[in-house]
């Protein structure tokens, strides 16, 4: 019974230590160039080890509809993933959404309107 107890202790602690390090995006800062037609948002999530702990999921969205999504298997550097998106579609008023998920733990959100 003893180790039983001492297993899950040692279970709880594994999962609590990752938890510690594991984080959602700090925040995601949108831009948007209307000549272009482009977005880009960095999206600052400092971690150890980019490769290990990362973005791994971005969101895109207009007017609160998902229009697309990327995958990514590492972070380009160990504060923050940088993506840029043509949207043809987007006219004044629009609010574009950009939402970036940690591999691990966590997501945030920013949105943006079109001027």
């Amino acid at each position: 019974m003893r180790k039983f107890f001492s297993f899950i202790i040692a279970i709880f602690f594994c999962l609590s230590v990752q938890n510690v390090f594991a984080h959602p995006p700090v925040r995601v800062d949108i831009s948007y160039d209307a000549p272009t037609k482009t977005v880009t948002a960095v999206i600052v999530h400092p971690v150890a080890d980019p490769k290990t702990h990362y973005i791994e999921k971005v969101d895109v969205s207009v007017n609160g509809k998902e229009i697309m999504d990327e995958k990514f298997t590492s972070q380009q550097n160990a504060n923050s993933d940088t993506v840029t998106y043509k949207l043809k579609d987007v006219k004044p008023g629009d609010v574009v959404g950009i939402e970036g998920y940690c591999n691990i733990f966590g997501k945030k959100e920013s949105t943006i309107t079109i001027k």
